[in-house]
């Protein structure tokens, strides 16, 4: 089978690997759509992120559907054929944290195509992956496509339950890529009576139109969210999708207190203003991947509840990954870069 693998910044290759076969529990899904995430491009285009770097080879991709090509001895509740969305997320269900709920800070995780332990999780963009039956969400009457956006649209319902009570409440969200944009699917969703999306791009910010939001503004004016901030603010929630430090401290001064800061940007350490944070008594809490979520993504999208159709832009085979790839990185002409496996 083919795969696609990461050898080093901008080092990424088509290879020829062993195909597996599925064990007690598993499934063996045939590819059919793959979706590029921000950690695919920060390993394609920078060797890593933060501390963590390439040491290894390592196979990209964690946003992915298929159909089921075989099953494993015991699995019952899947057929052959079935498109299925493949949650990443694979907690070790024994460690203490697993134990207490919390299986996305799981000490043992195996979550595809991460740099973080070592040896490397190698990742799902192959042609066939050996899957527990436990991952798989059957996602009938949705595209490929569409089944394989149930992972960033997890992300953001896991920060929606992180945020707390959504219904009535005035939200911000600021950084307008997949995220974010999704990140207003899921807020509306929950209930948020108005909805205003902050970003330097105008592009980005006809996106997040296009998907719900009220009211936008472009951060390259600097007193964009100013009138935001009058009376100690506005905002009950704040989404902060960018990573930017600039986009922070614009977002909490534009909090009212006692509003609620939800960090999902990663773009690495940043100063706070923490008189600010101290004196509206703001809550800051981060959002790391999801878990149990990502079946309620596939039930949304099935329930026409959440369209995120409007969102891939660009779907290229797998022949042309390096081309995906490029495209992914230009936020100018890409919102969501998928490739077809099949």
């Amino acid at each position: 089978m083919k795969a696609i693998v990461i050898h080093m910044a901008k080092d990424l290759r088509i290879e020829e690997l062993e195909t597996e076969k599925p064990g007690p529990g598993e499934v063996e899904i045939r590819l059919a759509a793959g979706g590029i995430c921000g950690s695919d491009l920060h390993y394609y285009n920078h060797g890593g992120f933060g501390t963590v770097r390439l040491k290894e080879p390592m196979i990209l991709g964690h946003e992915v559907s298929g159909h089921v090509a075989a099953l494993g001895e015991g699995v019952s509740d899947l057929a052959i054929g079935d498109l299925v969305a493949v949650s990443p997320s694979r907690p070790c269900g024994a460690c203490d944290y697993c134990l207490k709920g919390l299986p996305n800070h799981c000490f043992h995780m195996r979550f595809y195509g991460s740099a973080m332990p070592f040896p490397h999780i190698q990742g799902a963009f192959r042609e066939r992956l050996v899957a527990k039956a436990s991952q798989c969400v059957k996602a009938e009457g949705l595209s490929a496509g569409e089944a394989a956006m149930a992972e960033p649209l997890s992300v953001t319902l896991h920060a929606t339950r992180r945020a707390g009570e959504m219904l009535g409440k005035r939200v911000l969200v600021t950084g307008c890529g997949p995220i974010g944009t999704l990140s207003i699917l899921a807020a509306r969703r929950a209930g948020a009576a108005e909805i205003v999306a902050a970003d330097l791009s105008e592009r980005a910010l006809g996106f997040a139109r296009a998907v719900g939001a009220d009211r936008t503004v472009n951060l390259s004016d600097r007193d964009g969210l100013v009138p935001f901030s009058e009376n100690k603010g506005t905002f009950d929630v704040l989404y902060e999708c960018s990573g930017a430090q600039p986009a922070l401290v614009a977002g909490i001064q534009a909090l009212r207190p006692r509003g609620v800061i939800v960090q999902l940007g990663l773009g690495g350490d940043m100063a706070l203003p923490m008189m600010a944070i101290t004196a509206k008594e703001l809550d800051l809490r981060g959002s790391f991947r999801f878990h149990e979520e990502f079946a309620t993504a596939v039930k949304l999208m099935q329930g026409g509840l959440i369209d995120v159709k409007p969102l891939i832009t660009h779907t290229l085979p797998l022949g042309e990954a390096l081309k995906a790839f490029e495209i992914a990185s230009d936020k100018g002409q890409s919102m969501k870069t998928q490739i077809a496996f099949a």
